[in-house]
């Protein structure tokens, strides 16, 4: 490690692979952004480091944020899989719960990842309690090991009732199987997630096992591919938690990585803001598929266990707590048969991409509003293969939009942006007012290629007082991946009311789930500077199916202590009181975190030139504002120093991405290079 001095961040994202690299050791920065190659990401990464200019045999680390399960859960390119479960429960996964596809009327359909001929049961059953009502069957479990084999399945899923509270016939069942089965991909629902609920214990393990393959497969190529090219120290893999796993067992729990690029942005989010002395930030993150929004408080984002990827598809693992809606820069703009305007979710995507990509594109998209309303310029714009004359964009934009609108290219271009607006607006309420916070307690961190371009505009839709944008908004993703730490979270089922719980088995569980931690942290050998630990509960009103997460403040926590931060939470909450009902602890939850070493953020910035706003004035033209059109000067980013003041309209250009100003907003450039915009 000694002359490896480059520690490098690549993200994955549905339209650009981003990287950014930091020397540690003199502090030099590189970025690129390359076209994402759908068809293996692996190629993406490695132009992505060809373009950045990099020496593998000089970078000591590289973390990786990947969408490799996310996009095959999504478009269910997945390993086949079989399951073995107690006799009696095999259609768990299609019985599911009380929900439908559609709410009203009788239709409404779903496939389970698993198809009934390859769900197989066997004798066995646990009660409740954890006490054994049958004995394992261990020859059928060896009999459907070798069936699900010969019928061509390539992962196998062991899911017993009641495993969360006694797993020991399940992990005797996975002793067995793995005599038989060909290869290493078996998964005990215990291992991946011990909770109760066995549809979503059971989808959750499915899950895992689903994508085990696909993400062994992808990972194993990427490291061989970079082994060969002179790379020799540790690669990272990011986590929907928000943490990093080391590529040698990111795919024991291949489920954890489900949502790891939305929640590389909001780490990156946390750190940045939290830096900037801003702790309360709501992130948004604009790319060229799609827009996710999350919350951050006092500098720690939002963490939740309940994300359901579709319907039917509950992923009961720690990820950090997003909100994706189909809006991206890449959006494709249409006129339904209602004959009003909508704006995604179909994506252009990279390929073709939008039209003002000339890769041949010919559905108006949110990029190519904004290009024609003029607030981007086509020479700055990434991934571009040739020009497109603004003539022919105009007639594309009246033929598809306007006629059926009764606008002119310029006003269908100016109603797709509202659209879109209003749609990204509508997912911000929903990690914010929906849960009980005043966005205008809140800055917006806007990032991602696209995100600044439409940031100010939602604020004030919103009322958000202050923007915070990034020194590198396109590539923060990647930047997440930089300075994420590594982590792992463990979560046990205690489900018992607070007057019958026993304080040594609360003390015994959480201290099981550091051991574990600490275990898994000294398997992946990677180096860190030290080792955090967040505890949490998860907690109801007995009856109640609505549950709360409350931190905890250590390992020795009384039951008295444990009501009174649920009482405190719950009317922080929902302003009620009800002591006359008991409250119960339903799971408690661990978070080991290995801490890496911190990055100096002001790096990001090392390269600005000018404090002089005039000397950072590179052009002006005309932009569409909701005003009007205004004739606005051109800004280059870079030479924006720390100190920096104007006051807008305003476009600023960088490499990654461009930033709309509004008349009459506010902007001050800070220590780190970070724009802070009063809206």
């Amino acid at each position: 490690m000694s002359s490896a001095h480059w520690i490098a961040g690549i993200d994955v994202g549905g339209t650009f692979t981003d990287l950014i690299a930091v020397n540690l050791a003199d502090g030099a920065v590189r970025l690129t952004k390359v076209p994402t190659t759908t068809d293996n990401q692996a190629y993406g990464v490695l132009a992505a480091i060809d373009g950045a200019g990099l020496d593998l045999k000089q970078i000591g680390l590289i973390v990786h944020g990947t969408t490799t399960t996310t996009n095959a859960l999504l478009e269910r390119k997945l390993a086949k899989t079989g399951l073995i479960t107690t006799r009696g429960f095999r259609d768990v996964l299609e019985l599911g719960r009380r929900t439908r596809p559609k709410p009203y009327g009788l239709i409404g359909w779903f496939e389970p990842l698993i198809s009934r001929e390859l769900r197989l049961e066997v004798a066995e059953r646990m009660d409740a309690d954890g006490e054994m009502l049958e004995p394992l069957d261990e020859a059928a479990v060896r009999d459907a090991a070798r069936r699900l084999s010969d019928a061509g399945c390539e992962s196998l899923v062991i899911h017993f009732l009641h495993s969360y509270i006694n797993p020991a016939h399940e992990q005797r069942a996975l002793e067995v199987a793995r005599e038989v089965w060909p290869n290493r991909y078996v998964t005990a629902g215990h291992r991946v997630l011990s909770e109760y609920r066995e549809y979503e214990r059971g989808v959750t393990a499915t899950v895992n096992a689903s994508v085990q393959p696909i993400l062994d497969l992808y990972i194993g190529r990427l490291r061989d591919e970079l082994r060969k090219r002179g790379f020799a120290h540790d690669l990272l893999v990011m986590q929907g938690n928000g943490g990093t796993v080391s590529a040698d067992i990111v795919a024991e729990n291949a489920a954890n990585t489900v949502m790891s690029g939305p929640a590389s942005g909001v780490i990156a989010a946390a750190y940045s803001a939290t830096a900037a002395g801003m702790p309360n930030v709501i992130t948004y993150d604009m790319g060229g598929t799609s827009t996710d929004v999350g919350l951050i408080q006092n500098g720690v984002p939002q963490v939740s266990a309940e994300l359901e990827l579709e319907y039917a598809m509950p992923i009961h693992v720690p990820m950090v707590d997003v909100h994706t809606i189909g809006a991206g820069g890449g959006s494709i703009a249409w006129i339904g048969e209602d004959g009003l305007l909508h704006v995604g979710p179909k994506s252009a995507g990279a390929m073709p991409g939008p039209i003002c990509y000339g890769r041949g594109g010919a559905e108006p998209t949110i990029t190519d509003a904004n290009r024609l309303l003029g607030r981007l310029n086509p020479q700055k714009l990434l991934g571009v293969d040739g020009s497109v004359d603004l003539d022919v964009m105009r007639r594309i934009f009246e033929r598809s939009i306007g006629k059926a609108l009764g606008l002119s290219a310029t006003g269908a271009a100016a109603a797709i942006v509202r659209i879109a607006n209003d749609k990204m607006a509508g997912a911000i309420r929903i990690v914010s007012l929906a849960r009980g916070h005043d966005p205008r307690d809140f800055a917006l961190f806007p990032f991602g290629g696209a995100g600044p371009l439409h940031a100010a505009a939602l604020a004030r839709e919103l009322g958000i007082p202050m923007l915070l944008i990034p020194m590198r908004p396109g590539i923060t993703n990647a930047l997440g991946c930089v300075v994420a730490d590594l982590r792992h979270d463990y979560v046990n089922t205690v489900n018992r009311p607070l007057p019958l719980l026993d304080e040594a088995l609360l003390r015994s569980t959480l201290e099981a789930q550091i051991a574990q931690g600490r275990a898994t942290l000294a398997r992946e050998g990677v180096r860190v500077e030290g080792v955090k630990l967040l505890h949490f509960a998860d907690m109801q009103f007995q009856g109640q199916s609505h549950i709360l997460t409350i931190a905890l403040p250590g390992t020795r926590i009384s039951r008295d202590a444990l009501q009174t931060l649920f009482d405190q939470a719950y009317w922080a909450r929902f302003g009620v009181a009800l002591p006359e009902i008991r409250a119960v602890l339903v799971n408690l939850h661990t978070a080991v975190i290995g801490l890496r070493k911190r990055l100096d953020l002001a790096v990001l910035a090392s390269d600005q030139k000018s404090t002089d706003v005039v000397g950072a004035m590179i052009d002006e033209r005309e932009v569409w504002y909701e005003g009007g059109i205004r004739l606005t000067p051109i800004l280059s980013r870079e030479k924006l120093a720390h100190g920096a003041t104007f006051q807008g309209p305003a476009v600023i250009e960088q490499l990654d991405c461009t930033t709309v100003i509004e008349p009459g907003n506010r902007v001050g450039v800070d220590g780190f290079g970070n724009l802070m915009v009063e809206v």
